[in-house]
């Protein structure tokens, strides 16, 4: 069932610019978009700063109407019934805050309790849980203005999702955590998903989220969807060429194989990289075993961050 309905939808914010003459014009931030989400999809929404995801989120939200087209998220038309849909959603920005700055951690989630209303046994049941899968039980005491950013985000996932909601909309949510940090939020959103079945959208820059979490990718760019599909789909369509590293016995000139060219040399180490459209891994690893002694062998896959860059700047 499809819990997220878009359809031709547009955004156009006014531009003022000139200093003894103002001139206005229009610019549209999302241009013309059709998509649809099903009911536990995760879904990674990428683009370029000024592309148009934080709009269609906030559109999506509520928080700003459409300039045209037809929007529904379930069922509702998200503007007109704003409150209504708060209460079955869950939203986390990562540069704005649903907490309370100088209340303790807890006492911000007995809040949210009482602003959704939910029974109290669910919300006993839900922070019991959480608090131990995003390891804040030690922070509930401490006032949100002093938890670092990444006790803060685990905080605000937690309050995003204490009432149960059908869909988490998640802007930027690892911006700026450390390693450990994003490891703990990668986790919390992949069993949000498969065990309460919530669907997710996730907007980042950091195309390791998408990688980790998303099997459906959207990449926006100008206003405009430029993709919509499987992620893996994405990698074989955009990303034929794959790379072999193999450590030799002893430092020799660059190997040469068919259908395969070689594009680096470090001591015993090299690089060759071949089209998967014309030849396979196993056929360039035997032409390289054939002509010199090997020690290790590995096959890189291109990075999905080198594919979508290519796909920003022009490339097909």
């Amino acid at each position: 069932m499809a819990v997220i309905r878009a359809h031709d939808i547009t955004k156009t914010f006014p531009v003022r610019s000139g200093r003894l003459r103002r001139l206005t014009r229009l610019v549209e931030a999302v241009d013309h978009i059709d998509l649809t989400v099903e009911s536990g999809e995760m879904v990674g929404y990428i683009g370029p700063n000024g592309a148009g995801k934080s709009t269609t989120i906030k559109m999506m939200t509520g928080i700003l109407a459409p300039t045209s087209g037809e929007l529904s998220v379930l069922g509702l038309e998200p503007v007109s019934r704003r409150k209504e849909l708060a209460r079955r959603i869950g939203v986390v920005f990562g540069q704005r805050t649903q907490l309370w700055w100088d209340l303790p951690l807890g006492e911000s989630f007995d809040l949210l309790h009482r602003v959704y209303r939910t029974s109290a046994t669910r919300h006993r049941e839900n922070l019991s849980d959480m608090i131990e899968v995003l390891d804040v039980r030690d922070l509930l005491d401490v006032p949100v203005r002093q938890l670092s950013l990444g006790q803060r985000m685990r905080g605000e996932l937690i309050g995003a999702m204490l009432h149960d909601p059908e869909i988490l909309f998640l802007d930027e949510p690892t911006i700026g955590l450390d390693v450990v940090s994003k490891h703990a939020v990668r986790g919390f959103l992949g069993r949000l998903n498969r065990e309460r079945g919530t669907t997710v959208i996730l907007t980042t820059h950091d195309l390791a989220d998408i990688e980790h979490l998303c099997r459906r990718m959207v990449i926006v760019d100008h206003g405009r969807i430029v993709y919509d599909g499987e992620l893996e789909r994405f990698r074989s369509e955009y990303g034929s060429e794959r790379t072999v590293v193999v450590d030799l016995m002893e430092p020799v000139e660059a190997v040469r194989v068919p259908k395969a060219r070689s594009v680096d040399v470090d001591g015993v180490r090299q690089w060759v990289r071949f089209d998967r459209r014309e030849t396979t891994a196993a056929e360039v690893i035997a032409g390289i075993v054939g002509q010199v002694e090997v020690r290790d062998v590995t096959v890189e896959e291109p990075r999905i961050e080198d594919l979508v860059r290519h796909l920003y700047t022009g490339g097909e």
